[in-house]
């Protein structure tokens, strides 16, 4: 059956920025597909939130406690996964973010700190996860949560825009790189109702005209994301690689706009 298609029974999957948000929802997803996951974010209550939801849905979780600026500490969340479960199958890249700051106050650090974040963490943990994947018959599949802003331009959004187009690309390389036996794709997710989006949610009057400037007239849901997810990760998407799904309602515009003194 094509259902089928969508299992991840007794994979393995790392999901980092998982306490919350679309990491949760990804990891949660995945439990119900049938992977164990290692998890893995900086505050362990929420950690240990999501961990109970993968195990009522049945599978293993592994909490790692880390902040995953550090390329330490994301690398060693490989061994993680091959120490507690054996093997591994699948890694999603979520961690990542910057803050919006006007183009003349974002210094050249900040275009740093953005690309290693957002692009550096992703690269250290796929270094460290391909060898583990090659031990696997089926060899992997890696996600990269990348943004819509990586391909809109949008004021104030310079450093984190930058960083998320070069993880679009930084997917097609990789994609290149590690085929057949790994296959690298991108979700670039539109204006998701996570907690980064609070304000927005909790404002009725900027939620609709964020509703209204997206085609399909809603914002995502963390669920959206964790579906895309599922398929690159499952063997419904083993015809995919070096490709950036882009789930965002239709955007063809940016439909956050940050207020700024013209020049």
């Amino acid at each position: 059956m094509i259902l089928d298609q969508f299992r991840l029974n007794d994979r393995v999957a790392i999901v980092t920025g998982a306490g919350r948000g679309l990491g949760a929802a990804i990891a949660t997803g995945f439990a119900e597909a049938g992977a164990d996951v290692v998890i893995a974010a900086r505050t362990e209550a929420d950690l240990r939130r999501v961990a109970d939801q993968v195990e009522a849905a049945g599978r293993r979780a592994h909490v790692v406690v880390a902040d995953l600026a550090d390329p330490d500490a994301v690398t060693a969340l490989a061994d993680a996964a091959a120490a507690q479960f054996g093997r591994l199958d699948v890694v999603v890249n979520n961690v990542g973010g910057a803050l919006p700051r006007p183009l003349l106050d974002t210094s050249p650090g900040d275009l740093a700190e953005a690309f290693a974040f957002n692009v550096g963490t992703a690269h250290a943990l796929v270094r460290a996860a391909v060898p583990r994947m090659l031990d696997t018959a089926g060899g992997g599949s890696i996600i990269n949560i990348t943004s819509t802003m990586g391909r809109l331009p949008g004021r104030a959004f310079a450093a984190y825009a930058t960083a998320k187009a070069a993880l679009a690309h930084y997917t097609r390389s990789a994609a290149m790189d590690l085929s057949p036996r790994i296959r690298v794709n991108a979700i670039a997710p539109g204006s998701i109702l996570t907690s980064a989006l609070d304000i927005v949610a909790g404002n009725e009057q900027m939620r609709t005209a964020m509703e209204q400037a997206t085609p399909l007239q809603r914002l995502g849901e963390p669920g959206d994301i964790a579906a895309a997810a599922l398929f690159l990760a499952s063997p419904a998407g083993a015809f995919l690689t070096g490709k950036v799904l882009e789930v965002d309602g239709g955007l063809i515009a940016p439909n956050l706009t940050i207020p700024l003194p013209d020049l």
